[in-house]
């Protein structure tokens, strides 16, 4: 499946099924690059950094989707979650990398800022 745009994102948000790959204090807003206009996270994105999801002895216990799931990620500029993305789609989900990601997202004045450290999600204990 092809990488998805920043248009079709913002009208899919809460559909489907959005990861954050980048670094805790990146997602959280408490740190980032100096290019983004803004900090935060995309609303309802659940973070699973690069390293876990490339590292993981089980990524579909990890992001506790079903196989074939639509899955979207992304990171600071789309490199780390092309690499996620491609792990992902190797172990059968349907992994779309967004590939503005934060710096393209963070710097549309109408798209929403999440903002504090993440929930835990399903494969966490």
């Amino acid at each position: 499946m092809s990488d998805i745009e920043y248009e079709e994102l913002a009208e899919r948000l809460g559909d489907v099924t959005l990861i954050d790959v980048r670094t805790p204090a990146e997602y959280s807003g408490e740190g980032g690059y100096p290019c983004c206009a803004r900090h935060g996270h995309i609303p309802g994105a659940r973070h699973i950094p690069v390293d876990e999801i490339l590292g993981a002895a089980d990524v579909r216990e990890l992001v506790g989707e079903p196989e074939g799931a639509e899955l979207v990620v992304y990171c600071h500029s789309g490199s780390r979650s092309a690499r996620a993305a491609a792990a992902l789609r190797k172990v059968g989900y349907n992994a779309r990398n967004y590939g503005g990601s934060w710096h393209e997202w963070s710097r549309s004045p109408l798209a929403g800022i999440g903002s504090g450290p993440a929930e835990p999600g399903p494969g966490d204990a």
